[in-house]
């Protein structure tokens, strides 16, 4: 089974554990492609209790993994339950002897809200179709919202989530008939409010507010409002933005480039804000 390597804010490997991962560790995958499948075996009781997820994990019951375990084949997967005992240990142990990478999230749900991780409000996550996923609609030829929206919910929402693209005026219809979440249209849930543009929508409503997530939702509202100055970066992010649309005339073609996109500049927030280029030295010579 492999490991995952995993760098903390030093560059320094982080160790890791064939069977379990902490919530540390967790934290710095999300986000990322490298990011496992989550899978929240709470019981009952206790989602309702607090009936918030581990962003980007998905409910199952302990009970019948027998029966949903072959849809995770050749993903790696953590297993959530309360305090990462008995029900994350046998439900690991499960889809291992599926052949399924599997470890357990130390400290389970209780430990990942001690380290004041984020989690996602339930309620907010729109209802799955018949194969468990979310889907959502939008406007065509997308630019930066509506490529931004997608790789926040494909990372941190739902990694299966589909994504349709199609004529502006037919959104609101294609959603009912098709039973989509319209996004980044006017008089919808999933649209700009005053100031803030769809991204910024997203990122507060699903309880994502991190200082990392914060700096990448100002370049966003940046670029997309035209108010360039609210973030340095927001010029570069919306060349690379247009020059995008500009080699795509597929919008999911376009989507998909978009996604690393955002995962460098993504990682960038998180990572090396403080790095700078030191080549040419510009030393004045003597």
């Amino acid at each position: 089974m492999p490991k995952y390597r995993v760098l903390d804010h030093q560059g320094r490997s982080m160790s890791s554990s064939y069977t379990s991962i902490s919530p540390e560790k967790l934290s710095r995958l999300m986000g990322t492609a490298a990011a496992p499948m989550l899978v929240d075996v709470r019981v009952d009781e206790d989602f309702s209790a607090d009936p918030r997820l581990i962003p980007g994990a998905v409910r199952r019951s302990h009970r019948d993994v027998q029966d949903w375990a072959t849809g995770f084949t050749g993903q790696s997967v953590v297993v959530v339950c309360q305090k990462g005992q008995k029900l994350s240990e046998g439900t690991a142990a499960w889809l291992r002897c599926s052949n399924i990478a599997a470890e357990v999230l130390e400290g389970g749900h209780v430990g990942w809200k001690e380290e004041n991780l984020p989690t996602v409000p339930a309620d907010k996550i729109p209802k799955r179709d018949g194969r468990g996923r979310t889907v959502w609609v939008t406007r065509a030829r997308p630019k930066i919202d509506r490529i931004a929206c997608p790789w926040l919910i494909r990372r941190f929402i739902d990694p299966a989530a589909v994504f349709l693209f199609v004529t502006p005026a037919e959104v609101e219809s294609v959603a009912a008939r098709f039973d989509a979440t319209p996004f980044d249209i006017e008089n919808v849930f999933w649209s700009h409010r005053g100031e803030l543009c769809t991204f910024d929508v997203m990122v507060r409503e699903f309880g994502l507010s991190t200082p990392r997530m914060e700096r990448l939702a100002a370049m966003v509202r940046a670029a997309d409002t035209g108010r360039l100055e609210l973030s340095p970066e927001a010029p570069g992010l919306l060349a690379a933005s247009l020059g995008l649309s500009r080699m795509f005339d597929d919008d999911l073609e376009q989507l998909n480039a978009g996604f690393l996109l955002y995962d460098a500049f993504y990682r960038w927030c998180r990572d090396a804000t403080k790095e700078t280029h030191n080549w040419p030295t510009n030393k004045v010579k003597p």
